[in-house]
């Protein structure tokens, strides 16, 4: 008979166990905040309140502690690429914390994952930067209408897909107008039209 290998809390403990948690969530002046958060996150693994979805809750919890502790100003680190790629030392590290409380081991183990995950975030915003750089260069020496163009490339970066009746009311600008900026960033690269379609095309950037 096959038995599990992490069986968690009764209803009434976890009731009980969630309230500490809580009550833990609260104390930030304790300890230095990633300790808190790496904690918190495996406190709520342990615990494991829904029948579904508590790895990606855990998830989320690491990032708004992170925002709520003003680490982070935006939700922009986000640690499951990490922790789904190391998935069979992850799930070991918090098992050895149930079974021989090594907190140490697996805090180790969060931090690394914080301190990786930080520095692709940091390589992807920058490239961003260069990128638009380089793209405003290209929009000043090749569309004639720049002004247009720089304010079609800052809406490509909140809307990477657009057709050009959002670009028409977005700009201001006639639908005529808007089309002919679409065609020239399809002409030197920045959109590719991505539906095939006579009719309702999409551009993305």
């Amino acid at each position: 008979m096959a038995t599990a290998a992490f069986v968690p809390p009764t209803v009434a403990q976890m009731h009980q166990n969630l309230d500490n948690l809580e009550n833990f969530l609260h104390d930030t002046n304790s300890l230095p905040v990633l300790i808190h958060c790496g904690l918190a996150h495996a406190q709520f693994e342990t615990i494991h309140p829904f029948l579904d979805g508590n790895g990606r809750i855990g998830r989320l919890l690491i990032t708004f502690l992170l925002c709520q502790q003003g680490i982070l100003q935006k939700p922009l680190l986000y640690l499951s690429h990490y922790l789904k790629f190391h998935r069979i030392e992850y799930y070991d590290r918090l098992m050895a914390i149930r079974t021989h409380g090594d907190w140490e081991g697996w805090l180790k183990f969060f931090l690394q994952g914080i301190f990786e995950v930080s520095q692709s975030a940091t390589a992807t915003a920058r490239s961003i930067l260069e990128m638009r750089e380089k793209h405003r260069e290209i929009i000043g020496q090749q569309i004639s209408s720049s002004s247009y163009g720089l304010r079609l490339l800052e809406l490509l970066f909140q809307h990477p897909i657009v057709n050009i009746r959002l670009v028409e009311n977005e700009l201001q600008c006639t639908y005529a107008t808007a089309g002919k900026i679409v065609d020239k960033f399809v002409e030197i690269g920045l959109l590719h039209e991505v539906t095939g379609w006579q009719r309702n095309r999409l551009y993305r950037y």
